[in-house]
């Protein structure tokens, strides 16, 4: 055992600091009786010294060592009660990671010494394990925060100007040729000439990356030989996922990660991070003791009353409290982080409602929305919800405060029945293509608080979306059973993979009806990576477990057709600010003039009625968007114009014959775009009055000509 000087240190800032001369250390635990530092070497095996904290202030034990350096590893041990049935699971056997730590390194080791209890006694978890579990846990990294941004900064690209493409970090990689084989699956690979080349070329403007604070595996997922692919059972708020690093662990994976995004944002795409601030990886009461159950169990997770059990908002067995104020301050101090230090442009926060549970009810204005509405570093990012989760009263969809947006399952579920041809009105169809304001104009938020999408990393593919009817999960070792059994999907008349040439055509028309709808809607369109080139999961929904093939890019089998249309729509809604306005439609004629912002017909040519909007059968209309109406003006206060467009929708599966309004909404229109036709064939123009006609299951979109 090496001999270390210790200083008294300070309880602020917590973690590890290193600020060139030494390391501080502070941890907060508030019952806890003794608290010990545990340093090791390079190898994460052999212990250097075990150090007790003797300053404790305002429930924070801190120390600080002079000349320790960056890449010293290092965790913690904590002593007190073990005493589960009043909440308290302090047992010093188990080595525990610092919820603050910037870096992690190595892999969980899976092993019945992990758990604060003896896995098979008849006392379950009332029962305490004595076994060190040191050699079986990552430790954590001191790094050095010091990094050369070159004049970097967050893009604060507005919202009304955003298209998201949903990726996973090591997924998107994997497969890519333009990608070096020792960078697949990397941060470093993500930001390679051939990826952010793509990028461009496609014309999204932010990445939203899925989980990259340090996560673990389940041990049940290993022992099937499976894995967390997706990455939602955090254990490090504050460390990059040292898996996705291609040069090494010791706090090199933490400069890669600012590579990456300095990468990104010279290339003018901002970078959002997936966010599980609701839960951790230490699962329920039988779940292993690796870091936050250790340290503080009843401060930093939501109990029953029965406290050796946990409330489960989450589905995976715990539930963060944030009744608790270190919770809430945990999670500002990790978002802040990730803002200044990482340069991060925003968040997705996945199943908020939980962070919005004061008592049990669901608060929309609970303390959590309070706090970063006041904080002035992480109110002025894009803030996403995820707006549920999986108890009671916890589908918010609408519910969440002005400053949010939130993914709309109402925008994905009513714009696949409607091109599924399943029973629903035109009006709610309406709604959602304009931007959903019966969910979010009553509280003063605006078309930008809906992110639309069609599909997502959970579920269907956008391919598999129109080729499988029902889920095909067998992979996952659950006997089919898991994953979302009602997903409006339609297979187009043969389950999977076809020959049938009639059958294929259909799928491909269908694919480019939901991109385009997706990409011509008011609101943020969130585009799923892969879909754009019909990448398929083999009708897996629900490929959480499965890092192999069935989850990554295939960039063999690009469908070059789809990429192209995909751009070609992108485009379009890039150049016309009439598809992305910040304020609401109004519906009513403009001063001085008698044409209105937006009108709504029917195919033949007459403005839609109260009667046709009723009906539940119907599935065809015409929506007039007004170039020359848009009622927000740029930043310089200037007004906005743009052309008009029509755009015609089909969802019945035969032919039907629109015919244009009368002159008074334009006079000459030409065919921009048409699902049912290949590019090169679009281009003709009409006149006021005329007829078109528009394939069964197909949609159209025609620019008015001045």
């Amino acid at each position: 055992m090496r001999e270390y000087t210790v200083w008294p240190g300070s309880p602020y800032p917590l973690g590890a600091q290193w600020d060139g001369k030494g390391v501080n250390f502070a941890i907060f635990t508030d019952d806890a009786s003794k608290v010990e530092l545990c340093l090791y070497d390079k190898s994460g095996r052999r212990q250097q010294a075990c150090l007790e904290f003797t300053e404790y202030t305002n429930e924070t034990w801190h120390m600080y060592i002079p000349g320790l350096k960056p890449g010293q590893l290092y965790a913690y041990r904590v002593h007190g009660p073990y005493d589960p049935q009043n909440g308290q699971r302090y047992n010093p056997a188990k080595l525990l990671l610092d919820p603050y730590a910037r870096a992690i390194a190595g892999d969980i080791q899976w092993h019945d010494a992990l758990f604060g209890y003896t896995v098979g006694s008849p006392d379950q978890d009332l029962s305490r394990d004595a076994r060190d579990s040191a050699r079986y846990l990552p430790k954590c990294v001191v790094i050095d925060p010091n990094f050369n941004w070159e004049g970097d900064t967050q893009l604060k690209i507005p919202f009304y100007q955003t298209i998201i493409y949903e990726m996973h970090v090591k997924g998107f990689t994997m497969q890519h040729p333009g990608v070096p084989e020792a960078l697949r699956g990397t941060y470093a690979g993500l930001c390679q000439p051939a990826v952010i080349d793509y990028l461009k070329s496609l014309g999204i403007t932010a990445i939203e990356l899925m989980p990259v604070h340090q996560f673990v595996s389940d041990r049940h997922l290993i022992d099937k030989g499976l894995t967390n692919y997706w990455g939602y059972n955090s254990i490090g708020f504050f460390a990059p996922h040292a898996g996705y690093a291609s040069r090494g662990v010791y706090g090199e994976q933490v400069n890669e990660f600012k590579e990456m995004v300095k990468a990104l944002h010279s290339a003018g795409i901002e970078v959002i991070l997936d966010v599980v601030y609701n839960h951790t990886g230490e699962g329920n009461h039988m779940g292993p003791t690796l870091s936050f159950r250790g340290i503080d169990n009843d401060s930093y997770y939501r109990l029953m009353e029965d406290k050796r059990f946990y409330m489960d908002y989450t589905g995976t067995g715990n539930t963060l409290n944030m009744v608790s104020p270190n919770v809430p301050q945990l999670i500002m101090d990790s978002l802040r982080y990730w803002i200044e230090e990482m340069h991060i442009d925003g968040f997705r926060f996945d199943l908020a409602s939980a962070l919005a549970r004061e008592l049990h009810d669901v608060d929309r204005l609970g303390s959590f929305f309070d706090i970063i509405r006041q904080d002035p570093v992480i109110s002025r990012v894009k803030l996403i919800a995820e707006p549920w989760d999986l108890g009671e009263g916890g589908y918010q969809v609408g519910g969440f405060p002005t400053g949010w947006a939130e993914w709309n399952g109402k925008y994905r579920d009513v714009a696949r029945d409607y091109w599924r041809g399943a029973d629903s009105t035109l009006a709610e169809f309406a709604s959602r293509f304009t931007g959903s304001s019966d969910l979010y104009s009553a509280n003063g938020r605006r078309p930008t608080a809906s992110i639309n999408f069609i599909t997502a990393h959970d579920g269907f593919t956008l391919n598999d979306l129109v080729s499988y009817n029902d889920k095909h999960n067998e992979a996952n070792g659950e006997d089919n059973r898991d994953g979302e059994s009602h997903n409006r999907s339609w297979n187009c008349g043969e389950e999977g993979p076809t020959e049938n040439q009639e059958i294929n055509r259909l799928r491909a028309q269908m694919k480019r009806n939901f991109l385009a709808t997706l990409l011509l809607s008011q609101g943020v369109p969130m585009l799923l990576a892969g879909d754009e080139i019909s990448n398929t999961q083999n009708g897996n929904n629900n490929a959480y477990c499965q890092d192999n093939e069935i989850s990554w890019l295939d960039w063999g089998n690009v469908d070059e057709d789809l990429l192209q249309f995909a751009r070609k729509v992108i485009r379009i809604r890039n150049e016309h600010p009439v598809f992305r306005q910040r304020r609401w439609f109004e519906g009513r004629p403009l001063r001085g003039g008698e044409t209105r912002d937006i009108g709504w017909f029917t195919p033949d040519g007459n403005e839609m009625t109260d009667e046709a909007w009723g009906e539940g059968f119907a599935k065809s209309l015409m929506v007039y968007l007004n170039g020359g109406a848009i009622r927000s003006p740029d930043p310089q206060g200037n007004p906005i114009t743009d052309c008009s467009y029509l755009l015609l929708f089909n969802a019945h599966y035969e032919p039907l014959e629109f015919t244009f309004p009368p002159q008074s909404w334009g006079n000459r229109w030409r065919v921009m775009l048409d699902t049912a036709a290949d590019m090169e064939q679009n281009g003709e123009v009409c006149g006021a009055g005329c007829s078109i006609t528009l394939q069964g299951r197909s949609m159209m979109l025609v620019e008015h000509v001045n």
